[in-house]
């Protein structure tokens, strides 16, 4: 492992903490009694409050001002932060000087962990503060975080904004980006705010399986595990719908999960192969009376994140009062491209997207060709909350067929900002009718479409034996999270959104070096140069590379490691 040369220096400094006696990661509980944010508040509603005469708190060091014999530094917990005062004579009130003079000012780094007690202050500033009577080290920090620069008026310079690092060490963003917080924080009250309002209706809210037998309840292409016990194949679910409908024939009136999916696809900032959905299902009601009831849990999300129905995403204000706009399936395509498609077949169909340059193939059929136009060429220009209501046959194999419109089905989406985040139905519980929708899709799989439906012979045993009438809605979790935290990518709200593989430099084996003749006291100095590998070793000049080591064994401060001669270093060279 290549470390840098902070690393380095802190591993030293970890070391001499050691020596004089300081455990760097003590076990004991540290007893916290305020937060930064709550010390903040008790003092500007009361300075003289006697509860400030004596706090304890806990969270890294950062921004250290050492002043001679007296130090400002800024301490982050979980809720913010707080300036801490220490004056050596405080925290080290005999003659010896130890825990200032060489702990405080010359061991510990940015982004340590430290426990303080003291009490409150103004400073003359008027910054309010702790005066430090106790320092305790309560976690070494071995890697430095980015630093992030803020002025006097809160203005941040040197953001860590790179989207590949804050995704990838998200423990870091969250740090250094205290506003990336808030997000996670927000889709925690989202999820509270859902889960209240499902509650106050009297539904159950339930678990149902992981890995399954079938991937079923939607159209996408599986993870596929194996059960070493069992020998049978097995899938990550790419929905809970089949199972929620279940229980609602064993009797259940209204269930409802937050489950996590799965589906083997593409990834981009609207997709992520690991996702939450929550899903709903009613018995006696119908598409109809979902759409009021969504309408009116997205009207209440508003109110309750920001006590208005106007929130702002990206450049748009979009109204979350109730009711919202409706419309047909194809009355939505013939808006927005002119052509009236409600009696054409599948080849119509596929001359139609053809001349509107939309990418079809063979395996589509008339379903598949719908959506792609809706999608493409409708979609995007739906901004304001939309149901699109009506879905065709094709489209939806789950969905009772409409009660007046041949060849339709009763079902929505409800289109935010120009996206789908939920989708409802009319449950199908006629289970003669279930099976030949479920055929269709077998054909569809054999014309190659890997996203079509398994047939789930359980389910339909299940629904013989009498499912009624019930409405079920499906609510994408991180896209609403998106909506409501006016975030750009799903990547941005999820903690850890799955990412492509590390690319590692490449790095020779210490036997590597050995075996040309390199002390292996030398190959970290070497490493630390750049040369990773035999190869750009072989490259370098004699010269120059004789006096970079000696420059970089004094930076590493390891005079106790013998410099190589001229003669040494030519001899890797040959």
């Amino acid at each position: 492992m290549q470390l840098s040369e902070q690393e380095l220096l802190r591993r030293n400094k970890l070391q001499e903490l050691r020596n004089l006696g300081i455990d760097p990661y003590p076990a004991a509980e540290y007893e916290v009694s305020h937060s930064s944010k709550q010390i903040k508040t008790l003092f500007e509603q009361n300075p003289d409050n006697e509860a400030l005469k004596s706090v304890s708190v806990a969270g890294r060091l950062m921004n250290v001002r050492i002043q001679g014999s007296a130090s400002f530094a800024d301490l982050q917990d979980s809720e913010g932060k707080i300036q801490i005062y220490l004056r050596r004579d405080d925290i080290c009130p005999t003659e010896n000087k130890t825990l200032y003079n060489t702990v405080f000012k010359k061991l510990l780094d940015y982004g340590d962990f430290i426990g303080v007690k003291g009490f409150v202050f103004r400073t003359k500033m008027g910054e309010i503060s702790i005066h430090v009577k106790e320092l305790t080290l309560l976690a070494k920090s071995l890697k430095p975080l980015p630093v992030v620069k803020t002025d006097e008026k809160g203005n941040t310079y040197d953001a860590v904004t790179d989207p590949e690092f804050r995704y990838r060490q998200r423990y870091v963003d969250l740090v250094v980006n205290p506003h990336v917080k808030e997000v996670f924080i927000k889709r925690t009250k989202i999820y509270q705010t859902i889960r209240e309002y499902l509650n106050s209706f009297g539904y159950l809210e339930v678990e149902t399986p992981i890995l399954q037998p079938i991937p079923g309840g939607a159209s996408a292409r599986p993870f596929i595990t194996h059960h070493n016990a069992l020998d049978i194949p097995l899938y990550l679910r790419i929905a809970n719908e089949l199972y929620l409908k279940r229980l609602i024939v064993g009797g259940f009136e209204g269930v409802y999960e937050f489950a996590k999916d799965f589906r083997n696809e593409g990834m981009d900032r609207m997709h992520n192969p690991e996702f939450t959905v929550l899903e709903l299902y009613v018995a006696y009601k119908d598409y109809i009376w979902m759409a009021k009831f969504t309408e009116n849990l997205f009207e209440k999300l508003a109110l309750t994140l920001y006590g208005t129905t106007q929130i702002q995403v990206g450049d748009k204000i979009i109204d979350f009062k109730a009711p919202f706009r409706r419309l047909t399936m194809y009355e939505a395509i013939k808006e927005y491209t002119g052509i009236d498609i409600s009696a054409m077949e599948e080849a119509e169909l596929r001359n139609v997207c053809q001349q509107l340059h939309i990418e079809v193939n063979e395996s589509m059929g008339k379903g598949k060709l719908i959506d792609a136009l809706f999608g493409e060429k409708c979609e995007p220009h739906l901004i304001q909350p939309t149901f699109i209501l009506d879905y065709p046959v094709e489209m939806s194999p789950l969905t009772k067929k409409h009660r007046s419109k041949q060849g339709l089905t009763e079902r929505f989406e409800l289109i935010v900002n120009g996206k789908e985040v939920c989708n409802a139905y009319s449950e199908l519980n006629d289970p003669l009718e279930q099976r030949e929708r479920f055929e269709e899709q077998l054909k569809l799989q054999q014309r190659g479409d890997d996203e079509a439906m398994y047939i789930d012979y359980d389910f339909l045993r299940a629904l013989e034996y009498g499912m009624p009438p019930t409405s079920g809605i499906g609510f994408g979790m991180d896209r609403i999270t998106m909506l409501f935290t006016n975030s750009p990518s799903i990547q941005d709200v999820l903690f850890f959104p799955q990412m492509r593989p590390e690319k590692q430099a490449p790095t020779a084996p210490t036997e590597d070096y050995i075996a040309i003749g390199v002390r292996e006291e030398l190959i970290p100095i070497l490493q630390k140069m750049g040369f990773t590998t035999i190869e750009e070793l072989k490259k370098a000049n004699p010269n120059k590379l004789l006096n970079d080591i000696s420059g970089m064994r004094k930076k590493m401060k390891l005079h106790e490691v013998k410099a190589p001669t001229k003669e040494e270093i030519e001899s890797w060279l040959k």
